[in-house]
Protein backbone atom coordinates (compact mmCIF):
# COMPACT_ATOMS: atom_id res chain seq x y z
CA UNK A 1 0.00 0.00 0.00
CA UNK A 2 1.79 2.93 -1.54
CA UNK A 3 1.37 5.97 1.38
CA UNK A 4 2.24 9.78 0.99
CA UNK A 5 5.95 11.47 1.64
CA UNK A 6 4.95 15.35 0.58
CA UNK A 7 7.13 17.77 2.09
CA UNK A 8 9.83 18.87 -0.78
CA UNK A 9 7.36 17.16 -3.28
CA UNK A 10 4.44 19.49 -3.05
CA UNK A 11 3.71 23.24 -2.56
CA UNK A 12 5.00 23.53 0.57
CA UNK A 13 7.86 24.85 -1.56
CA UNK A 14 4.95 28.18 -1.90
CA UNK A 15 6.43 28.64 1.67
CA UNK A 16 9.86 27.12 1.99
CA UNK A 17 11.21 28.17 -1.67
CA UNK A 18 9.72 31.91 -1.10
CA UNK A 19 12.05 32.52 2.32
CA UNK A 20 15.14 32.09 3.23
CA UNK A 21 14.05 30.32 6.61
CA UNK A 22 16.08 32.18 9.73
CA UNK A 23 17.83 34.64 6.99
CA UNK A 24 14.45 36.57 7.17
CA UNK A 25 13.20 36.40 10.56
CA UNK A 26 14.82 39.70 12.25
CA UNK A 27 14.49 38.46 16.36
CA UNK A 28 16.14 35.36 17.27
CA UNK A 29 13.35 32.35 17.11
CA UNK A 30 12.54 30.25 19.96
CA UNK A 31 11.64 26.85 20.40
CA UNK A 32 8.01 28.00 19.77
CA UNK A 33 8.61 29.81 16.89
CA UNK A 34 10.02 26.68 14.92
CA UNK A 35 7.15 24.51 16.93
CA UNK A 36 4.79 26.67 15.05
CA UNK A 37 6.26 26.75 11.96
CA UNK A 38 6.25 22.69 12.05
CA UNK A 39 2.64 23.06 12.60
CA UNK A 40 1.91 25.11 9.92
CA UNK A 41 3.75 23.39 7.62
CA UNK A 42 2.08 20.12 8.62
CA UNK A 43 -1.60 20.98 8.23
CA UNK A 44 -0.79 23.02 5.05
CA UNK A 45 0.60 19.96 3.63
CA UNK A 46 -1.50 17.21 4.85
CA UNK A 47 -4.93 18.06 6.48
CA UNK A 48 -7.93 16.87 5.60
CA UNK A 49 -9.70 20.48 5.63
CA UNK A 50 -6.50 22.17 4.46
CA UNK A 51 -8.53 24.51 1.86
CA UNK A 52 -11.22 25.33 4.39
CA UNK A 53 -9.10 27.07 6.54
CA UNK A 54 -8.13 30.17 5.90
CA UNK A 55 -4.91 30.30 7.88
CA UNK A 56 -3.89 27.78 6.27
CA UNK A 57 -4.02 28.73 2.28
CA UNK A 58 -0.95 28.54 0.65
CA UNK A 59 -0.46 32.46 -0.23
CA UNK A 60 -0.89 32.96 3.97
CA UNK A 61 2.49 33.58 4.73
CA UNK A 62 5.60 35.67 2.63
CA UNK A 63 8.03 33.98 4.44
CA UNK A 64 8.90 32.13 7.56
CA UNK A 65 9.51 35.58 9.71
CA UNK A 66 5.69 36.37 8.61
CA UNK A 67 4.44 32.67 9.87
CA UNK A 68 6.48 32.97 13.09
CA UNK A 69 4.74 37.01 13.80
CA UNK A 70 1.43 36.36 13.24
CA UNK A 71 1.37 33.24 15.46
CA UNK A 72 3.67 34.61 18.47
CA UNK A 73 1.16 35.74 20.21
CA UNK A 74 -0.58 32.38 20.84
CA UNK A 75 0.27 31.43 24.35
CA UNK A 76 1.40 27.77 23.40
CA UNK A 77 1.06 24.94 20.31
CA UNK A 78 -1.63 23.46 21.80
CA UNK A 79 -3.75 26.66 20.67
CA UNK A 80 -1.96 27.50 17.31
CA UNK A 81 -2.64 24.38 16.03
CA UNK A 82 -6.20 24.49 17.44
CA UNK A 83 -6.61 27.87 15.52
CA UNK A 84 -6.15 26.00 12.71
CA UNK A 85 -8.37 22.85 12.68
CA UNK A 86 -12.00 22.99 10.79
CA UNK A 87 -13.98 22.77 14.12
CA UNK A 88 -16.58 21.46 14.74
CA UNK A 89 -16.22 19.38 11.49
CA UNK A 90 -13.03 17.59 12.77
CA UNK A 91 -13.90 16.23 16.00
CA UNK A 92 -10.83 14.13 15.97
CA UNK A 93 -7.37 15.81 15.72
CA UNK A 94 -4.93 16.04 17.92
CA UNK A 95 -1.35 17.17 19.15
CA UNK A 96 1.12 15.82 21.74
CA UNK A 97 4.13 16.88 23.28
CA UNK A 98 5.62 13.41 23.73
CA UNK A 99 5.75 11.71 20.62
CA UNK A 100 7.52 9.06 22.60
CA UNK A 101 4.72 8.47 24.69
CA UNK A 102 2.44 8.61 21.47
CA UNK A 103 4.21 5.55 19.79
CA UNK A 104 4.16 3.51 23.42
CA UNK A 105 0.38 4.43 22.96
CA UNK A 106 0.51 3.14 19.59
CA UNK A 107 1.72 -0.33 20.44
CA UNK A 108 -0.25 -1.11 23.49
CA UNK A 109 2.36 0.99 26.22
CA UNK A 110 0.63 3.13 28.62
CA UNK A 111 0.72 4.87 31.94
CA UNK A 112 -1.80 3.20 33.63
CA UNK A 113 -3.23 1.24 36.96
CA UNK A 114 -4.71 -1.10 34.38
CA UNK A 115 -8.41 -0.17 35.66
CA UNK A 116 -9.66 0.20 32.40
CA UNK A 117 -13.26 1.79 32.80
CA UNK A 118 -16.22 4.18 31.35
CA UNK A 119 -18.15 6.90 33.05
CA UNK A 120 -22.04 7.56 33.33
CA UNK A 121 -24.05 10.00 34.53
CA UNK A 122 -25.86 9.53 36.91
CA UNK A 123 -29.53 8.54 36.62
CA UNK A 124 -31.00 11.78 38.40
CA UNK A 125 -29.56 13.98 36.06
CA UNK A 126 -27.31 15.43 38.22
CA UNK A 127 -23.74 16.22 36.86
CA UNK A 128 -22.54 13.21 39.24
CA UNK A 129 -21.00 10.86 37.66
CA UNK A 130 -19.91 7.21 38.63
CA UNK A 131 -17.55 4.65 37.06
CA UNK A 132 -17.64 0.91 35.94
CA UNK A 133 -14.91 -1.39 35.70
CA UNK A 134 -14.56 -2.97 32.11
CA UNK A 135 -11.72 -4.85 32.71
CA UNK A 136 -8.68 -4.88 34.53
CA UNK A 137 -5.04 -5.32 32.46
CA UNK A 138 -3.20 -8.55 33.07
CA UNK A 139 -0.19 -7.76 36.38
CA UNK A 140 -1.11 -4.44 36.54
CA UNK A 141 -1.66 -2.80 40.44
CA UNK A 142 -5.25 -3.23 39.79
CA UNK A 143 -5.14 -7.09 39.16
CA UNK A 144 -2.90 -7.61 42.23
CA UNK A 145 -5.44 -5.95 44.55
CA UNK A 146 -8.51 -7.46 42.94
CA UNK A 147 -10.28 -4.49 41.00
CA UNK A 148 -12.51 -6.58 38.62
CA UNK A 149 -15.19 -6.43 36.22
CA UNK A 150 -18.30 -5.12 37.22
CA UNK A 151 -17.47 -3.15 40.47
CA UNK A 152 -18.70 0.50 40.39
CA UNK A 153 -16.98 3.22 41.90
CA UNK A 154 -18.25 7.06 42.52
CA UNK A 155 -15.08 8.86 44.16
CA UNK A 156 -11.82 9.97 43.77
CA UNK A 157 -9.46 10.39 46.52
CA UNK A 158 -12.96 10.84 48.43
CA UNK A 159 -14.56 13.66 46.12
CA UNK A 160 -17.82 12.75 43.81
CA UNK A 161 -16.94 12.44 40.46
CA UNK A 162 -18.85 15.20 38.91
CA UNK A 163 -18.77 16.36 34.74
CA UNK A 164 -16.81 19.57 35.64
CA UNK A 165 -13.62 17.26 38.05
CA UNK A 166 -13.25 13.88 36.43
CA UNK A 167 -10.24 14.96 34.05
CA UNK A 168 -8.37 15.95 37.19
CA UNK A 169 -9.10 13.67 39.58
CA UNK A 170 -8.36 10.72 37.04
CA UNK A 171 -6.10 11.83 34.61
CA UNK A 172 -4.23 14.13 36.01
CA UNK A 173 0.00 13.83 36.27
CA UNK A 174 -0.48 12.20 39.53
CA UNK A 175 0.44 8.25 39.06
CA UNK A 176 -1.49 7.60 42.26
CA UNK A 177 -5.02 8.21 43.45
CA UNK A 178 -7.56 6.31 45.98
CA UNK A 179 -11.18 4.75 44.50
CA UNK A 180 -13.89 4.89 46.43
CA UNK A 181 -16.64 1.82 45.55
CA UNK A 182 -20.30 2.09 45.96
CA UNK A 183 -23.46 0.08 45.25
CA UNK A 184 -25.44 1.00 42.25
CA UNK A 185 -28.65 2.13 43.76
CA UNK A 186 -30.90 2.24 40.47
CA UNK A 187 -28.28 4.11 38.70
CA UNK A 188 -27.89 7.06 41.69
CA UNK A 189 -24.49 4.99 43.43
CA UNK A 190 -23.89 5.47 47.07
CA UNK A 191 -21.05 4.86 49.00
CA UNK A 192 -19.96 0.94 50.10
CA UNK A 193 -17.30 1.95 52.01
CA UNK A 194 -14.83 0.02 49.88
CA UNK A 195 -11.66 1.68 48.95
CA UNK A 196 -8.45 1.18 47.12
CA UNK A 197 -5.66 2.64 46.26
CA UNK A 198 -4.22 2.40 42.51
CA UNK A 199 -1.05 2.96 41.65
CA UNK A 200 0.26 4.05 37.68
CA UNK A 201 3.04 2.39 36.21
CA UNK A 202 4.03 1.85 32.46
CA UNK A 203 2.70 -1.28 30.90
CA UNK A 204 1.82 -3.29 27.96
CA UNK A 205 -1.74 -4.19 27.23
CA UNK A 206 -2.11 -7.32 25.14
CA UNK A 207 -4.55 -6.30 22.18
CA UNK A 208 -5.94 -9.84 21.94
CA UNK A 209 -7.57 -10.50 24.96
CA UNK A 210 -9.29 -13.55 24.95
CA UNK A 211 -9.81 -16.33 22.27
CA UNK A 212 -12.11 -19.49 22.66
CA UNK A 213 -14.34 -21.95 21.00
CA UNK A 214 -17.61 -22.74 21.92
CA UNK A 215 -19.32 -25.80 20.40
CA UNK A 216 -23.01 -25.87 20.28
CA UNK A 217 -24.15 -28.66 18.53
CA UNK A 218 -22.75 -28.49 14.92
CA UNK A 219 -21.36 -24.82 15.91
CA UNK A 220 -18.28 -24.31 16.73
CA UNK A 221 -18.00 -20.22 17.43
CA UNK A 222 -14.92 -18.98 18.08
CA UNK A 223 -14.81 -15.50 19.73
CA UNK A 224 -12.22 -13.45 19.87
CA UNK A 225 -12.39 -9.49 22.47
CA UNK A 226 -9.91 -7.42 20.36
CA UNK A 227 -9.27 -4.17 22.46
CA UNK A 228 -6.43 -2.38 20.18
CA UNK A 229 -5.35 -2.59 16.17
CA UNK A 230 -1.56 -2.60 16.99
CA UNK A 231 0.46 -3.70 14.22
CA UNK A 232 3.23 -4.80 16.77
CA UNK A 233 0.85 -7.77 18.01
CA UNK A 234 -0.29 -8.67 13.97
CA UNK A 235 1.90 -11.97 13.98
CA UNK A 236 0.07 -12.72 17.41
CA UNK A 237 -3.52 -11.64 15.85
CA UNK A 238 -2.96 -13.93 12.86
CA UNK A 239 -1.37 -17.06 15.39
CA UNK A 240 -4.78 -16.48 17.09
CA UNK A 241 -6.75 -17.00 13.54
CA UNK A 242 -4.33 -19.70 12.60
CA UNK A 243 -5.70 -21.27 15.85
CA UNK A 244 -9.40 -20.74 15.07
CA UNK A 245 -8.57 -22.30 12.08
CA UNK A 246 -7.25 -25.91 13.22
CA UNK A 247 -9.89 -26.03 15.19
CA UNK A 248 -12.62 -25.88 12.23
CA UNK A 249 -14.47 -23.49 13.52
CA UNK A 250 -17.39 -22.36 11.68
CA UNK A 251 -18.82 -19.46 13.09
CA UNK A 252 -17.07 -16.24 14.36
CA UNK A 253 -18.08 -13.71 17.22
CA UNK A 254 -15.38 -10.54 16.86
CA UNK A 255 -16.02 -8.34 20.35
CA UNK A 256 -14.70 -5.12 19.36
CA UNK A 257 -16.99 -3.08 22.01
CA UNK A 258 -14.00 -1.58 23.78
CA UNK A 259 -11.81 -1.37 20.77
CA UNK A 260 -11.21 2.13 19.71
CA UNK A 261 -8.97 1.62 16.93
CA UNK A 262 -5.68 1.85 15.44
CA UNK A 263 -3.57 1.06 12.49
CA UNK A 264 -5.77 0.73 8.89
CA UNK A 265 -3.12 -1.83 7.69
CA UNK A 266 -4.36 -4.11 10.57
CA UNK A 267 -8.11 -3.33 10.07
CA UNK A 268 -7.25 -4.61 6.37
CA UNK A 269 -5.40 -7.88 7.49
CA UNK A 270 -7.95 -8.64 10.62
CA UNK A 271 -10.64 -8.75 7.25
CA UNK A 272 -8.69 -10.79 5.14
CA UNK A 273 -8.17 -13.23 8.66
CA UNK A 274 -11.64 -13.23 8.44
CA UNK A 275 -12.53 -14.32 4.59
CA UNK A 276 -10.02 -15.02 2.34
CA UNK A 277 -12.06 -15.53 -0.57
CA UNK A 278 -12.01 -11.96 -1.85
CA UNK A 279 -7.87 -11.49 -2.08
CA UNK A 280 -6.56 -8.42 -3.89
CA UNK A 281 -10.30 -7.23 -3.96
CA UNK A 282 -11.03 -3.75 -2.77
CA UNK A 283 -11.29 -3.68 0.88
CA UNK A 284 -10.95 0.29 1.44
CA UNK A 285 -11.06 3.45 0.04
CA UNK A 286 -9.37 7.05 1.16
CA UNK A 287 -9.80 10.62 0.24
CA UNK A 288 -6.65 13.02 1.14
CA UNK A 289 -6.99 16.75 0.60
CA UNK A 290 -6.49 17.99 -2.90
CA UNK A 291 -2.87 18.37 -3.06
CA UNK A 292 -1.97 14.57 -2.01
CA UNK A 293 -5.12 14.12 -4.77
CA UNK A 294 -3.09 15.61 -7.50
CA UNK A 295 0.62 14.17 -6.43
CA UNK A 296 -0.52 10.89 -6.10
CA UNK A 297 -2.14 8.24 -9.03
CA UNK A 298 -5.63 6.62 -8.05
CA UNK A 299 -4.40 3.37 -6.84
CA UNK A 300 -2.43 4.80 -3.91
CA UNK A 301 -5.74 5.31 -2.51
CA UNK A 302 -7.07 1.93 -2.27
CA UNK A 303 -6.51 -0.84 0.33
CA UNK A 304 -7.40 -4.16 -1.23
CA UNK A 305 -8.00 -7.27 0.92
CA UNK A 306 -4.26 -9.48 1.57
CA UNK A 307 -2.92 -13.02 1.51
CA UNK A 308 -0.07 -11.65 3.48
CA UNK A 309 1.22 -9.41 6.38
CA UNK A 310 3.61 -7.56 5.38
CA UNK A 311 5.60 -4.85 7.78
CA UNK A 312 8.13 -2.82 7.81
CA UNK A 313 10.01 -0.21 9.94
CA UNK A 314 10.44 3.58 9.31
CA UNK A 315 13.76 2.78 7.37
CA UNK A 316 11.78 -0.07 5.18
CA UNK A 317 13.14 -3.00 6.61
CA UNK A 318 10.85 -5.59 6.46
CA UNK A 319 10.07 -6.76 10.05
CA UNK A 320 6.90 -9.20 9.59
CA UNK A 321 6.57 -10.97 6.59
CA UNK A 322 3.83 -14.44 6.57
CA UNK A 323 0.81 -15.65 5.11
CA UNK A 324 -2.83 -14.90 6.31
CA UNK A 325 -4.58 -17.34 8.13
CA UNK A 326 -7.81 -17.01 6.47
CA UNK A 327 -11.17 -18.57 7.71
CA UNK A 328 -12.94 -18.27 4.46
CA UNK A 329 -16.10 -17.09 6.69
CA UNK A 330 -19.22 -15.37 4.59
CA UNK A 331 -20.85 -14.39 7.76
CA UNK A 332 -19.77 -12.62 10.81
CA UNK A 333 -21.21 -11.29 14.96
CA UNK A 334 -19.72 -8.61 15.40
CA UNK A 335 -20.30 -7.03 19.47
CA UNK A 336 -20.25 -2.83 19.54
CA UNK A 337 -20.82 -0.40 21.77
CA UNK A 338 -20.39 3.96 21.35
CA UNK A 339 -16.62 2.53 22.37
CA UNK A 340 -16.44 1.10 18.62
CA UNK A 341 -14.54 3.12 16.61
CA UNK A 342 -12.38 4.05 13.67
CA UNK A 343 -10.43 1.08 12.40
CA UNK A 344 -13.58 -1.03 14.28
CA UNK A 345 -15.86 0.75 12.61
CA UNK A 346 -13.71 0.04 9.09
CA UNK A 347 -13.60 -3.35 9.34
CA UNK A 348 -16.96 -3.47 10.00
CA UNK A 349 -18.05 -1.55 7.18
CA UNK A 350 -15.78 -2.81 4.67
CA UNK A 351 -16.94 -6.64 5.73
CA UNK A 352 -20.37 -5.40 4.83
CA UNK A 353 -19.81 -4.69 1.26
CA UNK A 354 -18.78 -8.50 1.10
CA UNK A 355 -20.30 -11.08 3.71
CA UNK A 356 -23.28 -10.77 6.14
CA UNK A 357 -22.38 -9.10 8.78
CA UNK A 358 -24.47 -9.00 12.28
CA UNK A 359 -24.08 -6.76 15.08
CA UNK A 360 -24.84 -7.24 18.51
CA UNK A 361 -24.58 -4.06 20.51
CA UNK A 362 -25.38 -0.40 20.54
CA UNK A 363 -24.13 2.48 17.95
CA UNK A 364 -20.79 2.63 17.40
CA UNK A 365 -18.72 6.21 17.04
CA UNK A 366 -19.34 7.51 14.06
CA UNK A 367 -15.13 7.56 13.44
CA UNK A 368 -14.57 7.48 9.25
CA UNK A 369 -11.54 9.28 9.63
CA UNK A 370 -7.46 8.87 9.95
CA UNK A 371 -4.67 10.34 10.66
CA UNK A 372 -0.98 10.44 10.57
CA UNK A 373 1.78 11.51 12.81
CA UNK A 374 4.16 14.29 11.75
CA UNK A 375 6.98 15.15 13.45
CA UNK A 376 9.19 18.47 13.41
CA UNK A 377 12.21 17.58 10.50
CA UNK A 378 12.61 18.05 7.16
CA UNK A 379 9.96 16.09 5.99
CA UNK A 380 7.89 15.64 8.65
CA UNK A 381 9.03 12.15 9.55
CA UNK A 382 10.50 10.42 12.55
CA UNK A 383 13.40 9.86 10.40
CA UNK A 384 13.77 12.96 8.64
CA UNK A 385 16.64 14.93 8.63
CA UNK A 386 16.99 17.47 11.50
CA UNK A 387 14.63 15.79 13.37
CA UNK A 388 13.79 18.95 16.32
CA UNK A 389 15.98 17.86 18.98
CA UNK A 390 14.66 20.57 21.71
CA UNK A 391 10.97 19.40 22.07
CA UNK A 392 9.31 16.54 21.52
CA UNK A 393 5.86 17.57 19.86
CA UNK A 394 4.24 15.55 16.99
CA UNK A 395 0.58 16.05 15.43
CA UNK A 396 -1.99 13.81 14.28
CA UNK A 397 -4.30 15.08 12.73
CA UNK A 398 -6.87 13.97 10.47
CA UNK A 399 -5.29 13.80 6.43
CA UNK A 400 -8.17 10.74 5.06
CA UNK A 401 -11.55 10.29 5.14
CA UNK A 402 -12.35 6.22 4.49
CA UNK A 403 -15.14 4.24 2.84
CA UNK A 404 -16.17 0.94 2.02
CA UNK A 405 -15.98 -0.27 -1.83
CA UNK A 406 -19.61 0.86 -2.18
CA UNK A 407 -18.38 4.66 -1.12
CA UNK A 408 -20.01 4.45 1.74
CA UNK A 409 -19.07 5.12 5.66
CA UNK A 410 -21.20 6.32 8.50
CA UNK A 411 -20.07 9.30 10.39
CA UNK A 412 -23.32 9.55 12.60
CA UNK A 413 -22.24 5.85 13.61
CA UNK A 414 -23.47 2.34 12.86
CA UNK A 415 -26.74 0.96 14.51
CA UNK A 416 -27.02 -2.93 15.61
CA UNK A 417 -30.66 -3.55 13.59
CA UNK A 418 -30.83 -0.59 11.27
CA UNK A 419 -27.89 -0.08 9.92
CA UNK A 420 -26.93 -3.67 9.72
CA UNK A 421 -29.10 -6.95 10.98
CA UNK A 422 -28.75 -7.38 14.65
CA UNK A 423 -29.64 -6.65 18.42
CA UNK A 424 -29.15 -3.16 19.68
CA UNK A 425 -28.13 -4.07 23.21
CA UNK A 426 -26.45 -2.59 25.57
CA UNK A 427 -24.33 -3.26 28.68
CA UNK A 428 -26.32 -3.80 32.27
CA UNK A 429 -24.34 -2.10 34.86
CA UNK A 430 -25.59 -4.20 37.25
CA UNK A 431 -25.09 -7.38 35.54
CA UNK A 432 -21.38 -7.03 33.52
CA UNK A 433 -21.04 -10.60 33.93
CA UNK A 434 -17.31 -12.11 32.83
CA UNK A 435 -15.69 -11.59 29.39
CA UNK A 436 -15.32 -14.53 27.05
CA UNK A 437 -18.22 -16.40 29.12
CA UNK A 438 -21.69 -16.76 29.16
CA UNK A 439 -22.40 -14.57 31.85
CA UNK A 440 -22.06 -11.73 30.08
CA UNK A 441 -25.08 -10.94 28.27
CA UNK A 442 -23.47 -9.44 25.42
CA UNK A 443 -21.80 -12.66 24.79
CA UNK A 444 -24.64 -15.02 25.55
CA UNK A 445 -27.18 -12.92 23.42
CA UNK A 446 -24.65 -13.34 20.04
CA UNK A 447 -24.52 -16.86 20.73
CA UNK A 448 -28.26 -17.12 21.77
CA UNK A 449 -28.60 -15.42 17.79
CA UNK A 450 -26.25 -18.00 16.30
CA UNK A 451 -27.94 -20.85 17.83
CA UNK A 452 -31.90 -19.79 17.25
CA UNK A 453 -32.03 -16.71 15.65
CA UNK A 454 -33.85 -14.87 18.60
CA UNK A 455 -32.56 -11.74 18.96
CA UNK A 456 -33.05 -10.75 22.85
CA UNK A 457 -32.68 -7.00 24.11
CA UNK A 458 -32.90 -5.10 27.14
CA UNK A 459 -34.76 -2.19 25.43
CA UNK A 460 -37.91 -3.62 27.03
CA UNK A 461 -36.45 -3.91 30.11
CA UNK A 462 -34.68 -0.99 30.57
CA UNK A 463 -36.83 2.80 30.04
CA UNK A 464 -34.19 5.02 31.08
CA UNK A 465 -30.97 5.51 28.60
CA UNK A 466 -27.77 6.41 30.13
CA UNK A 467 -25.76 8.51 29.12
CA UNK A 468 -21.24 7.23 29.02
CA UNK A 469 -19.45 10.35 28.71
CA UNK A 470 -15.53 9.35 28.85
CA UNK A 471 -13.45 6.06 28.92
CA UNK A 472 -10.14 5.68 30.44
CA UNK A 473 -9.18 4.65 26.75
CA UNK A 474 -9.77 8.11 25.36
CA UNK A 475 -7.08 9.63 27.91
CA UNK A 476 -4.13 7.51 26.26
CA UNK A 477 -1.92 9.11 23.71
CA UNK A 478 -3.28 6.97 21.16
CA UNK A 479 -6.84 7.54 22.01
CA UNK A 480 -9.44 6.44 19.48
CA UNK A 481 -7.17 6.66 16.50
CA UNK A 482 -7.11 5.38 12.79
CA UNK A 483 -3.62 5.69 11.61
CA UNK A 484 -1.82 4.85 8.47
CA UNK A 485 1.56 4.87 8.60
CA UNK A 486 3.94 6.11 5.63
CA UNK A 487 5.68 3.74 3.70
Amino acid sequence: MKKFFLYGLLATAVLLTSCNKEKSYSIESTVNDKINGFIWIGLNNYYLWQKDVPDLADGKFANLSDLYLYFNGYSNPETVFESLLNRPTDRFSWIVEDYIALENSFQGINLSNGMEFGLVLYKNKSNNLFGYVRYVIENSDAATKAVSRGMIFNTINGSQLTLDNYNALLFSDATNYTVGFADYNDGNPVSNNTSISLSKIEIQENPIAITKVFTEGTKKIGYLLYNQFARNYDAQLNAAFANFKSENINELILDLRYNGGGSVSTATYLGSMITGQFNGQLYSQEVWNDKIKKAFSADSFINNFKNQIRNTDANGNVILQESIQSLGLNKIYIITSYSTASASELVINSLSSYIDVRLVGKTTRGKQVGSVTLYDSDNLQRNGANLNQNHRYAMQPLVLEISNKDNKNYPNGIIPGKTLPGIELGEDYTNLGVLGERSDPLLESTLTYITSGLKTSNKTNTTFEFKEVFNSKLATPAKDNMFINFK
